[in-house]
């Protein structure tokens, strides 16, 4: 298992749960759509907000994807030993989760650029498409988290059958996993906000943990 994977994967964890937080920051303050009714102003909240929401997509959606790469493969280094089908299934989702990520995060700024261009000319045009593309963007990325979900929980199982990450740390994923699990069940919407916060809480624990041992020599 080499050492600066796991540091690599260490500041990767850091940096996702630094995400996290930025996150939800923009979208309590500088992008709070309150005020802003119906679906005509809807997109006129998101005409007005162009750039910041740009720079939201990228940093929670596109880079959070790229970095969540980095971090599955430190991850299955150093967990695959001692569980290797559940990390190989584990990582599969990790991987798979970083793709929808990303993909998101690329629909929605192209997609929202081209909202704002047509707005001008034909609002209901617009708002169709704005429907269009959010429908698409929430189906890949922001509706339910059961792809992620499963990475951790499951990752977070294998840890706990090897004992190369904390307990409590473990526990405290497989609940979040379970929770990004239930978000595909209507009516429990909540839990996205219960995955959001604990994922905030788990990611950074483990980037210290990832950052201060010294993994063993293969």
């Amino acid at each position: 298992m080499s050492s600066d994977l796991q540091k690599l994967g260490g500041f990767s964890a850091l940096i996702e749960a630094a995400l996290y937080v930025t996150g939800f920051g923009l979208f309590l303050t500088v992008l709070d759509p309150s005020g802003y009714e119906g679906h005509v102003q809807k997109v006129e909240f998101l005409a007005d907000n162009q750039v910041a929401l740009y720079v939201a997509n990228l940093l929670i959606y596109v880079i959070f994807g790229v970095v969540l790469v980095v971090l599955a493969v430190a991850l299955h280094a150093r967990l695959k030993d001692s569980s290797p089908a559940v990390m190989l299934t584990a990582t599969a989702f990790g991987l798979i989760w970083a793709g929808l990520v990303i993909a998101s995060g690329m629909i929605a700024n192209i997609g929202n650029s081209t909202v704002v261009g047509l707005f001008s000319e034909s609002q209901d045009q617009a708002v169709l498409l704005w429907l269009a593309i959010s429908t698409v963007q929430e189906a890949l990325g922001g509706g339910n988290e059961i792809v992620g979900g499963l990475w951790v929980l499951l990752l977070s199982w294998a840890a706990l059958q090897s004992g190369k990450l904390p307990k409590v740390l473990n526990y405290i994923g497989l609940l979040v996993g379970l929770a990004g699990i239930l978000t595909v069940v209507p009516g429990l919407g909540v839990l996205m906000d219960v995955f959001g916060l604990g994922q905030i809480v788990w990611f950074a624990w483990l980037g210290i943990v990832m950052l201060r041992e010294k993994p063993s020599a293969p």
